[in-house]
């Protein structure tokens, strides 16, 4: 096949700078300028973009250029592309410049501000974002992050992980609920009710309860429909310290659940080509969650 005449075979990224910079720059001549390019190197990409693409993109005139109505619908899809290439290349240099955390519903619950300050304190160089997602890895086995916090059960002979600390189980109620008064709740209390549990990320499931005495189920899909169908008051959920740090909302109390074993927090990366900033941030963040005895309300970690 002819590479003029085979599509997308015979184009490059030069040849939709060119387009742009022309329609941009108003003319070739400050296209050329701006590319630091000949007139004649730009006046060529341009015509061997027009040929890949079989039409005609440019009116032009001895004074004006002007993008035809193919060359209108080309720019556009041009930009989106180019600018898609120019963030892959951004991602690619700062990429150790660049830590990314990932989490499911909360990251480091009350602890979170303190980890960002501290972060930004000690690791100048390396820039934070927490990013949520809520698949089991919370984004981790998807590439969106380079570390993740997780609290769910996941299989971590996938990949490195180290054990940072352990939360208390509180469980979550409408503020108008009857147990709301309260300063704590058993777990076999809750087999009365129904446990709105997220299947995915969720780090409740009726395996909490013995086999004979287990709470009704109603699984959501995310923290916001978590929230939204407790706020109803018909239904409660079980949850660690983090989220009532992290998703404090009108119409729901957190009361602590006396009874049931602490939540045990893991930070989970890739085994080949960690981030180089995967240990500091580990060892912050057990730091933090020692200072504490790594829980709230007098439950001491337990050994998994």
């Amino acid at each position: 096949m002819d590479e003029h005449r085979g599509g997308a075979f015979g184009l490059e990224l030069r040849h939709l700078r060119c387009l742009v910079a022309i329609v941009d720059a108003g003319s070739f001549t400050d296209a050329a300028l701006d590319l630091g390019l000949s007139q004649a190197a730009v006046s060529r990409n341009l015509l061997a973009l027009e040929r890949v693409l079989g039409v005609r993109l440019l009116h032009r005139t001895s004074r004006t250029v002007a993008p035809t109505t193919a060359g209108v619908q080309v720019l556009a899809r041009a930009r989106v592309l180019l600018a898609g290439v120019d963030e892959l290349v951004g991602e690619a240099a700062t990429g150790h410049t660049r830590l990314r955390v990932g989490h499911a519903w909360s990251a480091f619950g009350r602890r979170t501000t303190e980890f960002q300050r501290v972060w930004r304190d000690r690791q100048p160089g390396v820039e934070l974002r927490l990013i949520r997602h809520n698949t089991p890895t919370a984004g981790l086995a998807e590439g969106l992050c380079d570390l993740a916090v997780v609290r769910a059960p996941v299989d971590l002979d996938r990949w490195s992980h180290a054990l940072v600390g352990h939360e208390p189980r509180y469980v979550a109620l409408a503020a108008d609920d009857p147990w709301a008064r309260r300063r704590g709740v058993r777990l076999a209390e809750i087999a009365a009710r129904t446990l709105v549990v997220d299947r995915r990320t969720g780090t409740t499931s009726p395996d909490l309860w013995p086999e004979d005495s287990r709470p009704a189920v109603e699984y959501t899909h995310d923290i916001d429909d978590w929230l939204a169908a407790i706020a109803s008051g018909s239904r409660v959920g079980v949850t660690p310290q983090s989220t009532s740090a992290q998703y404090r909302r009108d119409g729901i109390v957190y009361r602590p659940l006396r009874d049931a074993a602490p939540v045990p927090v893991h930070l989970i990366w890739r085994r080949h080509d960690p981030h180089p900033a995967t240990h500091a941030a580990v060892a912050l963040a057990m730091e933090l969650y020692r200072g504490d005895g790594g829980t709230r309300d007098g439950v001491r970690p337990r050994r998994p």
